[in-house]
Parts: structure tokens; C-alpha cells; sequence
């Protein structure tokens, strides 16, 4: 006997009632169920009967295939199982690269911390300062930053200094490294970075009327990244300051130093901007006398 169920307008659903039927329905399922699990459980015996070459082959294969993810969980796997290995300790050096090029940023910088403090003598060390410089040099913007264009120099550079402080690690004491030398290229694109936003913070500290703060951040630029296109402006930054505070002979001093190492800066100290001059001297400006 059933007992309908309005399913829909005009039609109705048979409910199924208790009986054999059901029972060999049940004991189907379970059948299913208990093969998929075998072939599941099977599955995984046989992946972990796999060497630790193997393991590691299958996940560079997938690396050069531009398959991260994949690669990226049979290197851990490959740590997880045979952690000791000797490809376990080169897939954790890999794993640095596969994290960067999937876009992973902490756990690739994870990652080469804990190699590097693992394998303080290690070969390839090297190599795992180079990839954690990297991965801070290569700060991408975020939608929002992308989306109001905003200026990423006008921003507190921590990622800069750290990434500076990596690459400085692998140019100091690996300079035979065949990282070393694009190291240092990258170390001086970030000095002059850093100096920048240096830069930035004086103007700020200027425009609010803090001269001492400003004088101190464009020492600190010429102190720390002389030679920097950035050490122009600290030093006019330097001399008008000066002047605001009424220091006449440090002014002075600061603008002679500026004209024998910028003298094109020395002329547009003097020239006044228009709303700086007086009625008579606005009239002088028009005349061209």
C-alpha cells in the first residue's frame, strides 16, 4: 500500500514503505560504499609506497608544467613522509619557488625562513635570502590601490627593507653567488626607494610647519643614502629649513654644499615663486626689468 504525497499540481509521488525493497536498497548502498572506500584506501597505499625520488620527480614535473598547486602538495608530501631525505631537504628549498609562483606570499617567506634557519650551512643558502628578497621586492598593489592609482612610494616600505636587507645578506657574504649580482641591482633600486619616501615624510613634516623633524629626515637621507637622486632634495628640503627657523649660518653652509653638487638647484632656490613676492617686485617680474 502507498500513501501519496502532492509533489506538484496534478500529480503525486508514491511514498516508498518499509519492506524488502528497502532493505536490498540499503544493502546496495553499503556494498557502494565499502568498494569506493577499498579503491579509495587502496589508492593511497599505493601513492605512499612511492619513493621520495619519485615523489620529488612528479613534483618538479609539475613545477616546469606551470602546475603550482599540484606541485606544491606532493612537495608536501614528499617533507611529510620522508622528512629526512635528501630530496625532502631540496623539495623544501623548492617549495619556496613553487609558493612565489603560485602567489603565496607568506608561505613562500615561511618557507625560506625555515630553511634557512634549519640549514644554516647549507649549499643553496643562498638561494632561499634571494627568493625571500624577491618575494618582498615584488609587493603588487591591492584592487583598492590599483583602482585610485595610488602612489606605492608614498607608502611605509617595510616590505622594501626587508627586501633590501635579504638581497644585502646574499651580496655580502655569498658574492660568488650567481644571485649576487642581480642582488645588488635590486639593493639599488630599493636604497633609492627608501630614500624616497624619506623625502616624503620631510615634505610632510615641512608643510606642517615641523622644520626640526623635516631637518632630521634629510640628515638621515644624506647620512644613509648618500648618492641617491633623493639627496638633492634632502639638502634644498635642508636649506629651507633653515631659513624658516632663522639659522642663517647653517642655512648658508647647507646651500653651499647644494650649489657645488647640484649648482642647477642653486638657482631655484633663489627664484622666488610669484605669491613670495611683493607688489613692487611682481611689477618688476612683469616688466621684465
Amino acid at each position: 500500500m502507498t500513501f501519496p504525497i502532492t509533489a506538484s499540481r496534478g500529480s503525486a509521488v508514491p511514498f516508498a514503505p518499509r519492506g524488502p525493497s528497502l532493505r536490498a536498497a540499503l544493502v546496495g548502498l553499503l556494498l557502494a560504499l565499502f568498494a569506493l572506500g577499498g579503491c579509495s584506501s587502496w589508492g593511497k597505499k599505493k601513492d605512499e609506497n612511492v619513493s621520495p625520488e619519485a615523489l620529488y620527480d612528479r613534483a618538479t614535473k609539475l613545477v616546469t608544467e606551470g602546475s603550482y598547486e599540484p606541485a606544491i602538495k606532493s612537495y608536501e608530501a614528499l617533507t611529510a613522509r620522508y622528512p629526512f631525505s635528501d630530496s625532502a631537504r631540496q623539495a623544501r628549498l623548492d617549495l619556496i619557488y613553487a609558493y612565489y609562483r603560485a602567489h603565496e606570499k607568506e608561505s613562500a617567506i615561511d618557507a625560506a625562513d625555515t630553511f634557512i634557519r634549519e640549514n644554516p650551512t647549507h649549499a643553496r643558502i643562498d638561494y632561499a635570502y634571494y627568493m625571500k628578497g624577491l618575494v618582498y621586492f615584488e609587493r603588487s598593489p591591492n584592487f583598492l590601490e590599483r583602482w585610485f592609482k595610488v602612489d606605492l612610494s608614498m607608502r611605509p616600505p617595510q616590505d622594501a627593507r626587508k627586501s633590501f636587507d635579504a638581497f644585502a645578506r646574499v651580496a655580502s657574504q655569498y658574492p660568488n653567488s650567481e644571485y649576487a649580482a642581480d642582488a645588488r641591482q635590486r639593493m639599488v633600486y630599493l636604497r633609492n626607494r627608501l630614500a624616497e619616501y624619506e623625502i616624503h615624510v620631510a615634505d610632510y613634516y615641512v608643510r606642517r610647519g615641523a622644520y626640526v623633524a623635516a631637518l632630521d629626515r634629510t640628515r638621515y637621507v644624506i647620512e644613509t643614502y648618500d648618492g641617491s637622486p633623493s639627496t638633492r632634495r634632502a639638502l634644498e628640503i635642508m636649506v629651507e629649513c633653515y631659513r624658516k627657523l632663522d639659522l642663517p649660518g647653517l642655512a648658508a653652509d647647507s646651500e653651499k654644499v647644494l650649489a657645488a653638487n647640484f649648482p642647477a638647484s642653486e638657482q631655484r632656490l633663489k627664484k622666488k615663486h610669484w605669491w613670495q613676492l611683493s607688489g613692487e617686485e611682481r611689477g618688476q617680474a612683469l616688466r621684465g626689468t
